[in-house]
Order: structure tokens, then sequence, then C-alpha cells
């Protein structure tokens, strides 16, 4: 790809103002893969100037315009699928069938919902005598993290597209080699100059300065609740909208009428899919205390059944995590958990049985985990579940509700009613009832500390919208 060193700004790739790289490390193997520009406040200003010059036409592209735009993109997408997972696999460990069936269709997913919604949104709507129209809020900043990378591109630069906004992505500098493919396409595809804009480089450097700036007029991230708290202040003093999906610890509640095979099955995958890193994946699950015994063995025939290897192997379940810094943290959180007194199942610190070299940690199973301990509080972003007994109904919902975070949850049930009443009353934006899948039609985002605003479908496309009241417009 020759476009590694350079910045998309104005409709062109150009050179930084800086000298400045960063490697991008293969995970697997702990080597250099490709460097990066690292650009810094003074390509933000280019970016954001040319995004700003962008607005004045781009706001005004009739619906046709933008849909005819988000089709070429589309079109453009489906050529590359191959080289896009490649990339992933390549930029942050994901198995290579899963980049392939899971990563890639995930962003091209949002696209096309984003198109279904475009198509038939209503911008207007009279009251009374007052019409409320929606408008494309401005400049947006767009800040994305390395787990699931074109999906929360895809789900930001879509929308924001759609509603009539112009951008300037900075994407994880762990994960950047499949943006600056996703940044080819939209070039490809015609993207009006100075509409869309990619500048690589780190958080205190480029996402200090996109969230702090002035001619920005919100700013849409995805990452760590502790990354999100620094971009909402810096975002502050300049009173643009600021949009969060920031991190989870998420309760998967088993009632007892459920059933126990299919459920903890489903749960342990569901854990540890993608290495584990998913803000959303049911990490914390919660069994009746006299049925623990039972989940234990389920659970760890599941964990020893996945296999942890190269990401290009066709019987690989896992691939590693994403970087040193991200396995020197779950390293230190399972030993945390084996000292404040969780059961070892299976797993444990180090590295799977032949695997000297790559960021590879082993499926983990805690049982007899209390909700004080930090495995069931803090955020781990690896293969680790922490099996939690409750005494009855209410203990499980107070024990799922006592946590900082509030993104997703898992309820399960023989009857879908006793289901649906437990789910109303979990604190979290989303709730998979009976082992339900996401709908990218309905809003992805959370309470509490996981963060403000929602993502996906018509939800998501709104938070790129301003409203405006016109007073007398139909007198």
């Amino acid at each position: 790809m020759p476009h590694h060193h350079k910045f998309y700004i104005n409709g062109q790739w150009i050179s930084p103002s800086e000298q400045g790289l960063i490697s991008v490390i293969n995970p697997a193997t702990e080597e250099a893969v490709a460097t990066i520009a690292a650009g810094g406040p003074s390509d933000v200003d280019k970016a954001v100037a040319a995004a700003r010059r962008a607005f004045t036409t781009y706001s005004q592209a009739s619906r046709e315009e933008r849909l005819d735009l988000l089709t070429r993109i589309i079109d453009i997408y489906r050529q590359r699928v191959e080289e896009l997972a490649e990339a992933i696999s390549t930029e942050m460990g994901a198995p290579l069938a899963f980049a392939r069936e899971r990563h890639v269709p995930a962003g091209l997913g949002h696209l096309t919902r984003t198109i279904e919604v475009l198509k038939t949104y209503e911008f207007d709507e009279t009251i009374s005598s007052t019409l409320i129209t929606r408008e494309p809020i401005g400049v947006v900043g767009l800040i994305t993290p390395w787990n699931w990378p074109l999906n929360q591109i895809a789900c930001k630069v879509g929308p924001a597209l759609a509603a009539g906004c112009t951008m300037v992505l900075k994407p994880s500098e762990v994960a950047p080699l499949s943006a600056l493919i996703f940044a080819e396409i939209l070039d490809e595809a015609g993207v009006p100059a100075g509409v869309f804009n990619l500048v690589n480089g780190d958080g205190p450097s480029v996402g200090q300065a996109l969230a702090s700036h002035p001619d920005v007029d919100m700013v849409s991230f995805t990452g760590s609740t502790r990354a999100g708290i620094l971009v909402a202040k810096a975002a502050a003093d300049t009173v643009k909208r600021v949009h969060q999906e920031l991190g989870g610890k998420s309760p998967n509640i088993l009632l007892d009428d459920a059933d126990f095979d299919t459920a903890v099955t489903h749960g342990v995958r569901t854990c540890f899919a993608n290495s584990g890193q998913s803000c959303n994946a049911p990490t914390r699950l919660l069994v009746p205390a006299g049925r623990q015994e039972e989940v234990i063995a389920i659970a760890r025939r599941i964990a020893e059944e996945t296999v942890v290897g190269d990401p290009r192997a066709a019987s690989t379940t896992i691939g590693p995590v994403v970087s040193q810094i991200q396995f020197d943290r779950i390293q230190a959180l399972i030993e945390a958990g084996i000292k404040e007194g969780a059961t070892l199942v299976t797993g444990g610190p180090g590295r799977p049985a032949g695997l000297n070299r790559g960021y590879y940690v082993q499926p983990t199973v805690f049982a007899n985990v209390c909700n004080d301990m930090r495995i069931a509080q803090e955020e781990i972003f690896g293969p680790i579940l922490s099996i939690l007994p409750y005494k009855d109904e209410e203990d499980a919902i107070r024990m799922a509700n006592d946590t900082v975070y509030g993104l997703s949850s898992y309820v399960t049930s023989g009857s879908i009613e006793r289901s649906r009443e437990v789910a109303r009353r979990i604190r979290a934006g989303m709730v998979h009832l009976n082992g339900s899948r996401g709908d990218t039609v309905a809003p992805f985002g959370g309470y509490k500390q996981s963060g403000n605003g929602r993502e996906w479908g018509q939800f998501g496309f709104e938070e790129f919208l301003e409203i405006k009241s016109m007073f007398g417009y139909a007198a």
C-alpha cells in the first residue's frame, strides 16, 4: 500500500507536517509489519480546515447525491474484502477467517443500513405552525479503536456522510492499516474533496487536537472509559457535542429454568470471541449458587476446546491479543483474580503451551468470583470469564447492576416472559434475551460510564444531526 506515510486531506494523499513514524506490530509475531506517519496538531488544522470548507457545499447535497455516493463506496468496498480481512488479521491478530466472516461484513453492514435509513428518513416535520427540521451538525471528529476497526469506522463515517457532515478520522495507531484501505475506497468512490479526511497519530498528539479544535462541531469517540474522559475534557472548552461508546463489564444472567448446556456454551464462546476484545462481551456469568458446579464443568470444557494460535491456521479459534500493553494488563488481572481468592478453573497466567512468541493468552475461567473483585469490576479485554454465584433472582439483578458500566447485558430463561421482566430491571443500554444477537437496526450504546449517545441505524444517524425550529413556517 503506497499511503502508509501520507494523510488523506482535501481529496489528496499528502505528506505530514512532521516526520515521525509509528510502527505497526503484528501481535502474532511481535514484529513490525509497517510504519505509518505520526501526525500532530498542524496536520489536524489542515484537515479540519478542509472539512470546514467542504461543509458549505456538501451539507447542501441532495438525498440522492448522498445515496449515490454511499452506493459507490459499498461497491468498491466489496471489491477489496480480502485486502481488508488481511489487514485486520495482520494488525490486530484476528483469525483470518474471523476477519473475513465477521470484521469485514460488520463494516459493510453498517454502510448498507445507512443507505436504508437515508432512503426514507423524514428530515422535516410540522408541529402546529412550526417546522422542525434536522440538519447536519457540521464538521465531526471521529476517533476509532483497534478492536473492531472497520465496524467502528463504518458506523461513524457512513451516517456522517448520509447526514451531510464533513469529517476528520483518526483511527487507532495500533490498527491503522484497514483504515488506510478504507480511505482509498472513499477516494476511489469520488467523495468530494474535504468531505472525508484521515490523519494518523496517537491520542495525545492527534486525538487531543481534534477533540479540542474550535472548528470541530462534534467528536464521536469509541474506546476506553479512561480515554473517553480525556476526550470529553478536551472538548468541553468549545462546548461541542461529544458522543462516546466506552467500556463495559457485561453481566450474563442464567436463570434457574434456562437450558444450561446451551446457554453456558454460548456465553463462554461469546466471551472469548475476538480474543475477548469486545466492549459488549459477556464477561460476568451469573448463575444460581446451587448449580455453579454444573456451570464450571461446561465452561471448562468450552474453554479447553478453544484453540489459541496462528491467525492464519484454519483450526484457530482465537488469535493473540493486540499488543504487549494488553497482554501485560491481562496477565496482571489474572494474577489479581488468583490473589483475591477466586477459583481458577482453567487457563491462568502465561501463554498457552507451545506458543512462546506472540501476545497469546490462555482462555481462562474463574469461579466463586465475588462482585467486588477486580476481575468482576474492571474491563479486562481478554479471554477471561468470571463465574459469579447468586442466591436468588433479586441477588442476580443486584449484582448485574453493581458496576460503573452499563453497556450490554444478557438474560437467559426457559420463559421469554421471565427474561423480559428481568431485562427491564438491568441498567444497561442493551440486553440480549435468550441468546439473541445484536441487530444493526437497533441502537448500540450504554448507560453510566459506558458512554452517551447511540450508534447503528437511525439512532446513530440522528447523532450527526442538529434540530432547528422555524416558528410560523406553516402560518
